[in-house]
């Protein structure tokens, strides 16, 4: 098969790396992709929202499957775009149509999802600019701490955990009424704050059967102990040491089955990854959002330990027959440990060059914010490179992990220290 991924990051090259081991693909290519793909495959210089020229593309090269990386472009449509167009129904795509991408496309409309199907979530409560007032007066009578979410996609900026009643009115107010995230905020979603210990669940389906895939935990803070501004990721684990078999069975019954029952049931065509955030409380799970694709850097994580063939779980998903596979992955522990530019997740600067990837031992450098300018890898993004390493315990692959991230060297270097500390 003849097969285009869309995206740029380390998500990307992890699901690259992973399709160009299979020996259903023929050829790779990668829109627009970073230094690290080109090494999978064709990277193509592609606007991911620009859906004409990727059609152009597709049928002037004969691609036979779309993989969609990021968010963006699937809440956008462009399942829709190609499924419903003669000229291209025939490319297989893997997301879900734009009605399914409205679960991370719109937080106001998986709380109304979550709970038409009794998925156990966070209270809440939506308020827009025609009722900011009953909004104000809905903060100053709230417990606190109290969430903040700005409805639609904010590139993973758009929540806000506020101390005090203030605070919350204040980002409130830039929400809705200064567009602290542009349209992503002209709808704000008010949550009940719950107090444990968070995970991610990924799941692929063809919009009736599914299959679950290797678990993970990342890292939003920028600040070792999970303190400072929240980021992209800077890593993550796999597997998640206390979800157990007791704690994924009631994922599994009280989540999982109910999201893709509804799905079927609300005939929503859905055939890609669903990724369930997930907070543990009191040993019970709530979801508190979900996402229309994999998770970044989670997929560096996932993908090392999914043993099947990805074309192969593609082709099913899009033949509706997930429910013949069986998911085998390795017993192994994984972690990824991101090193990104100085200043990230604030302002920060670009073109650095990047050395010693050559001298990483025991671990996959998977690149994020990368490209090539003048026969040299030069940094091109808030997050830089993701190192995973597989290993028999937690303990050795962080520490493997952490020992390589330290190898590479550009100016401005960060990473954190203690990815999986609360486990170590």
């Amino acid at each position: 098969m003849k097969i285009l991924l869309l995206g740029s990051g380390g998500r990307e090259h992890a699901i690259a790396f992973k399709l160009q081991q299979s020996t259903l693909c023929k050829a790779l290519y990668i829109a627009p992709g970073n230094a690290g793909t080109k090494e999978c495959g064709t990277n193509v210089d592609l606007n991911l929202k620009d859906f004409d020229a990727i059609k152009e593309f597709c049928l002037t090269q004969n691609i036979n499957m779309i993989v969609v990386g990021p968010e963006e472009p699937l809440v956008l449509g462009i399942f829709n775009y190609f499924a419903y167009d003669e000229a291209t129904k025939h490319i297989i795509v893997i997301g879900p149509s734009k009605e399914g991408a409205q679960l991370e496309g719109s937080k106001a409309y998986s709380k109304h999802f979550m709970q038409r199907h009794k998925i156990p979530t966070a209270n809440y409560a939506e308020f827009t600019a025609e009722n900011f007032a009953d909004g104000i007066a809905y903060l100053q009578n709230h417990a606190l701490p109290i969430v903040l979410k700005a409805d639609g996609l904010a590139a993973g900026k758009g929540v806000v955990i506020c101390k005090s009643i203030n605070e919350a009115v204040e980002e409130f107010t830039q929400m809705i009424q200064s567009q602290k995230f542009g349209s992503a905020s002209a709808k704000v979603v008010v949550e009940q704050f719950l107090d444990g210990i968070e995970m991610s669940v990924f799941v692929l389906t063809d919009g009736k059967n599914y299959v679950l895939l290797p678990n993970a935990k990342d890292y939003k803070r920028i600040g070792e102990g999970d303190t400072g501004l929240n980021t992209g990721g800077m890593g993550a684990i796999s597997p998640v040491p206390f979800a157990d078999e007791g704690f994924m069975q009631k994922v599994i019954a009280r989540i999982i089955e109910p999201t893709i029952h509804g799905l079927h049931t609300e005939n929503i065509v859905y055939k890609g990854f669903v990724f369930i955030g997930l907070i543990k409380v009191n040993n019970e799970p709530y979801v508190i959002e979900y996402n229309c694709r994999m998770g970044d850097p989670e997929t560096e994580v996932v993908m090392p330990r999914l043993d099947n063939d990805l074309v192969e779980l593609f082709l099913h998903t899009h033949k509706n027959t997930l429910h013949l596979v069986n998911i085998q992955h390795s017993l192994k522990h994984a972690c990824t440990t991101v090193c990104v530019s100085g200043g990230y997740p604030g302002a920060y600067e670009n073109g650095f060059s990047i050395s010693n990837i050559d001298k990483i031992k025991d671990s996959k450098v998977y690149h994020a914010g990368t490209k090539e300018s003048s026969n040299q890898i030069v940094t091109n993004g808030g997050r830089v490179l993701a190192i995973t390493t597989l290993a028999e315990t937690l303990q050795d692959a962080v520490a493997t992990s952490k020992k390589n991230a330290s190898v590479i060297e550009y100016q401005g270097k960060y990473f954190r220290n203690d990815i999986g500390f609360e486990f170590q």
